[in-house]
């Protein structure tokens, strides 16, 4: 049990680190890439099986840290999808979208980092 939390919780950061990288890497031309909504729905899915696996476990789970969480990936993962879908339709990307994509990611880091 506890090789598959560790790697559940590899994936998440994965997850967390292919939004925020390619964020900063696309920051002076922000944009949304078919990565980020990747990254979104990789975060959804392995957070989902954290708390499942914890909730299974001895684990203790915060279910009000949780549920903001979900909030915010879920918020995350709708703007992820209409940006990447405005991408590849060679449409222009605000950039109130792509940094609203980044920063959220870097709040939800904060979140489960310091909460």
């Amino acid at each position: 049990m506890d090789f598959l939390h560790n790697f559940l919780v590899f994936l998440h950061i994965l997850g967390a680190a292919i939004i925020v990288g390619l964020w900063i890497a696309r920051i002076k031309n922000p944009t949304v890439l078919p990565g980020q909504f990747h990254g979104a729905l990789l975060q959804l899915v392995t957070g989902l099986a954290l708390v499942a696996v914890n909730e299974m476990g001895d684990g203790d789970v915060n279910h009000m840290k949780v549920g903001i969480k979900l909030l915010i990936t879920l918020v995350i993962a709708v703007l992820a999808f209409i940006g990447q879908r405005r991408y590849k339709k060679d449409e222009k990307v605000s950039p109130a979208l792509a940094n609203g994509v980044g920063i959220l990611a870097v709040i939800n880091i904060a979140v489960a980092t310091m909460w």
